[in-house]
């Protein structure tokens, strides 16, 4: 008998809770943010259009960040800047020629893969020209919203 009763009891206090997220569930506006001239924080997270572009290219759709085949995998912060930066690079006879690839190092940093070899640091790239496009892209992610 008493198994019943506390059987009981729980199914109503989860039916209770249940309740009362449904309830708080109608208070919760997704569109709006706290300044109204802001977007809110999670439509701010779409990724950068030249990753939207690149993964609808292939097939993918809309991701966080566009990875092929054969790519060194970086963070998706940086994917999504080697995503703003090629399609700078694509844009600029210049450097049109130049195979550029983001990858992650052993301790977690950024390697910087140009034709082939590993740059650690935007500093150590041979090609001021590809320094300045990737500053640049950089400024470009940080300046999105």
């Amino acid at each position: 008998m008493i198994i019943l009763i506390v059987g009981g009891a729980m199914i109503l206090v989860g039916l209770g809770a249940l309740a009362l997220v449904f309830m708080r569930a109608e208070d919760v506006n997704l569109t709006e943010s706290d300044a109204p001239e802001e977007k809110p924080e999670w439509m701010s997270a779409m990724p950068p259009k030249e990753t939207v572009a690149a993964s609808t290219a292939d097939g993918e759709g809309a991701t966080l960040y566009d990875h092929d085949e054969g790519e060194k995998l970086a963070a998706p912060f940086a994917e999504q800047i080697e995503d703003v930066l090629r399609a700078k690079i694509e844009n600029d006879p210049a450097l049109k020629a130049l195979n550029v690839d983001f990858g992650t190092a052993p301790d977690g940093g950024l390697e910087i893969w140009m034709d082939g070899k590993k740059f650690v640091g935007v500093a150590n790239l041979p090609d001021e020209r590809l320094k300045a496009a990737l500053l640049q892209a950089v400024r470009e992610w940080n300046s999105r919203k």
